[in-house]
């Protein structure tokens, strides 16, 4: 078996070596037969494919519920009918309905030797699989009774804090959308598109995405180590802390304090050095919760939990180190920090959520815990090669290129891993999508997972980097990524926990608002920018003015902003949504019953 390994391993990256090797044959004359190209427009397809699915499933409950409707109001009608029936006619049906009732089985109507025939239409479904549940999807449950109530305030604390600074940080995000087809909105310094860019970015990294993990992350590293929370005081500390440096981090910015130019870490080393010490106490409390843990074994989510805090720990520092901070070594910190941040801790601390919360939801083990084990470990090595695909022809090492474009093609191998194990937990479970509210959250952000990740490994080569890079296309990407897997899987994951530990089911038409205005809107902001990012690239290729693309790119500037718009809307339901989840209903006061004067009297 090991050796089937070696040698399936030793055909990818030899596929991989000669992918590589016809990049640089290429002409720019068939950019459209391109393998990063014909790669990025079939994922793209599969995005659209998967919304067909849910938009239909949605669609036919809706005529599902409709017909019920239409039965109930037609059994209605016939109780009317029977007030009009004279005696006679009123005992000859309830005769018949006796004779009905007192049918009973004989018990080899669907056994034994005869065929099967169900005359009295009793059995409605039929499956082959005895594994399967029949009620996949958990109903409400008791977590609440069994949830301390010191737990239940920190991961509240942690999610209204991220659900604000996911509120702030994209109505930042909508006026630099706005500012693309209105240039002239506003002339003030500390508005200008220079400063609020990395508010944005900085506010829903740090802000929204970081506090959400930690909280949902507070539940599962308690829950699946059967263990109280090391120190909840800890955790309030490092909620603090990370709060504070969302808040002192955008002033500076505003302010024009930063530093530099290196992306997502524009916030100056005393400011992130808070979040680095909180990241450090959130990493102790789990680490203490998991290794005084009530039973044997760590489950895989703890793994990716853990593991993305080790990792974006030891980033924080190197990417603040100062002998790091000049020449062509910035350039290449700056590379494996910025995809070190999204790839080791936001998607490696989300994957570990979802490795809980998937299954919880579906009330059914994960698929495979060795698939599990061969995502994070892939992951681990992968992913901390790629960094360099982001400077692929600039002056740094050609074969240091080369490994970056490598290590992303290897990145199939944890994303195919992750996806298949994700998609098979949910395998018996799809007739769910038309009645659940979080089944769809799941599935887009899986379906992002797996399209997301492949289309940036498509993007490493160097003849799309050719094309799309220093474009709008990578705005989409980073979107693709950050929007479509992990806002996604959070929001699904807040939907799951929430109702459970509060008792409190979100409004159901809200929750889908939430889901189509978020996803539609995304779709209209991705495409849009992958479209007009292709068309610049194609301009500054065929060597036109830069003016050019500038003016090329006003309409599909516009649709960025519809679909800005639609994300934004939806974000506010959201935050309803979270709203209504958590908020404690008024209490009712008993009245006082009086005392009734009068002899007792023996009976």
């Amino acid at each position: 078996m090991k050796g089937y390994k070696f040698r399936l391993l030793f055909i990818f990256f030899g596929l991989s070596s000669f992918i590589l090797e016809a990049q640089n044959t290429k002409a720019t004359e068939n950019w459209e037969t391109s393998p990063g190209i014909i790669g990025t427009i079939v994922l793209v397809c599969i995005v659209i494919f998967i919304a067909v699915i849910i938009f239909l499933a949605k669609i036919n409950a809706f005529i599902d519920k409709m017909k019920r409707k239409n039965i109930e109001k037609k059994r209605i009608e016939f109780s009317d009918e029977l007030t009009d029936l004279d005696g006679d006619e009123i005992d000859s049906i309830l005769e018949n309905r006796k004779r009905a009732l007192k049918y009973k089985l004989k018990g080899d109507e669907l056994g034994g030797k005869n065929k099967v025939v169900d005359k009295k239409g009793l059995v409605k479904r039929v499956r082959k699989d005895p594994s399967n549940s029949f009620f996949d999807q958990k109903k409400k449950t008791p977590l609440s009774i069994e949830t301390p109530k010191e737990l239940k305030e920190i991961v509240t604390y942690y999610l209204v804090a991220a659900t604000f600074w996911l509120l702030f940080g994209t109505f930042i995000g909508e006026y630099l959308g706005l500012k693309f087809v209105w240039p002239e909105l506003d002339s003030i310094s500390w508005l200008s598109f220079g400063r609020l860019r990395p508010v944005h970015t900085n506010t829903v990294f740090w802000g929204w995405s970081s506090l959400a993990m930690i909280g949902l992350g507070y539940f599962v590293i308690a829950r699946t180590s059967n263990n109280l929370i090391h120190s909840y005081k800890k955790a309030k500390i490092a909620w603090v802390l990370i709060n504070l440096t969302v808040i002192l981090g955008n002033i500076a910015l505003m302010a024009g304090i930063n530093n530099g130019g290196g992306e997502y870490r524009e916030y100056i080393w005393p400011i992130m050095l808070l979040f680095a010490i909180g990241l450090i106490i959130t990493f102790y409390n789990f680490y203490k919760t998991v290794a005084t843990r009530k039973i044997s074994e760590i489950y895989i989510s703890n793994w990716f939990i853990l593991a993305a805090l080790i990792w974006t720990i030891v980033l924080s520092i190197i990417g603040y180190l100062p002998f790091y901070q000049d020449g062509l070594g910035e350039t290449v910190i700056q590379g494996y920090y910025m995809h070190q941040g999204v790839g080791m801790w936001f998607m490696t601390f989300t994957l570990g959520l979802v490795y809980y919360y998937l299954p919880a939801t579906l009330n059914k083990p994960i698929y495979s815990y060795s698939l599990g084990v061969l995502a994070f470990w892939t992951q681990m090595l992968f992913y901390t090669m790629i960094g360099t695909h982001h400077f692929v022809f600039s002056p740094l090492p050609w074969w240091l290129q080369t490994i970056a474009i490598v290590f992303s093609v290897g990145m199939f191998i944890p994303v195919i891993a992750g996806s298949t194990n994700f998609l098979m937990t949910m395998r018996g479970s799809w007739n769910h999508i038309s009645k659940s509210y979080v089944l769809p959250f799941f599935l887009v952000g899986v379906i992002f997972y797996f399209v997301g990740s492949s289309q940036g490994s498509f993007q490493a080569f160097r003849f799309t980097n050719y094309v799309w890079h220093f474009t709008d296309f990578n705005v989409a990407h980073s979107h693709m990524t950050m929007y479509g897997i992990i806002a996604f899987l959070l929001w699904a994951c807040i939907y799951t926990i929430l109702p459970k530990l509060n008792g409190k089911e979100p409004p159901q038409l809200l929750v889908g608002a939430h889901f189509w205005l978020a996803f539609i809107g995304l779709f209209a902001y991705m495409i849009s920018m992958m479209v007009g990012g292709t068309l610049k690239g194609m301009s500054w290729m065929d060597g036109e003015p830069f003016i050019e693309s500038v003016i090329m790119m006003q309409p599909y500037w516009v649709w960025r902003a519809v679909g800005g718009s639609l994300m934004f809307l939806s974000h506010v339901v959201f935050a309803y949504n979270l709203y209504y989840m958590i908020k404690k209903e008024p209490q009712k006061k008993s009245k006082k019953v009086e005392k009734i004067k009068g002899e007792s009297v023996n009976v």
